[in-house]
């Protein structure tokens, strides 16, 4: 197996134009767009639909007014939705249905729609998504760090480089030796890496620990969102 690494937003522009049909991508916006994800998904919510902009995530709400919307925009919730981007606000009294649409995680989600496959990836559900890997054996994988605006989020980095060390015998891209780089300076604290990043530091600010200490709970949920003509649901085990 092949791996990639795309390390940045600038780079995400350009997946659209190249021939993904024999590759699976593997989305990673830690902070807070597939933490967020795979948390609805493991607590119930059956379907998620990400939109790349507001207009369509109020055009999708039309066409399934039983469905929620969350999201945010400058990492607040958008006004006139029911839910923001915590992971903490997928836990409970959840839809079935769920439009979401962020700054940059739904952009990069939907940037690699015609890949082969398309996964969901956080450090929430770091062994599901390896274990999904080893039984489907693709032969290129290419991870995105959805980053935040246009640049590079380390948390993203850090965990895209977590899944390259999962594969040792895999061959590793410059850049994917790079991520696991910066996974081997920080693998015995995840928390701490989130401290320490820029968006970590904002979430602080604003109170928010929790919900960096919800992120940073490696494999703690059996959940792999796979997304599929544009929407994302559980895989089964």
């Amino acid at each position: 197996m092949k791996i990639d690494v795309t390390l940045s937003p600038p780079e995400i522009d350009q997946l659209t134009q190249r021939d993904l049909s024999d590759t699976t991508c593997i989305i990673f916006d830690v902070l807070r767009a597939t933490s967020s994800i795979t948390t609805a998904l493991a607590h119930g919510t059956l379907e998620i639909y990400p939109a790349s902009t507001l207009e369509e995530a109020l055009t999708l709400k039309k066409t399934m007014p039983h469905a929620e919307l969350g999201g945010e925009r400058h990492g607040e919730k958008i006004e006139g939705f029911d839910r923001g981007n915590s992971p903490l606000e997928y836990k409970n009294h959840l839809p079935k249905k769920l439009i979401t649409t962020t700054t940059n995680g739904t952009v990069a989600l939907r940037a690699c729609e015609q890949a082969h496959e398309i996964l969901a990836g956080t450090l929430l559900n770091m062994e599901a998504v390896a274990l999904h890997l080893q039984r489907h054996s693709p032969k290129q994988l290419l991870l995105v760090a959805a980053g935040t605006f246009r640049e590079l989020a380390l948390e993203d980095v850090f965990a895209a480089g977590m899944l390259c060390a999962r594969f040792p015998n895999a061959v590793l891209t410059d850049a994917a030796l790079t991520a696991r780089s910066v996974f081997e300076s920080f693998s015995t604290d995840p928390l701490e890496l989130l401290k320490q990043s820029k968006n970590g530091k904002v979430l602080l600010a604003k109170g928010k620990l929790d919900e960096l200490q919800w992120c940073a709970r490696v494999s703690s949920l059996n959940t792999v969102g796979v997304m599929r003509a544009g929407v994302i649901r559980n895989e089964p085990s």
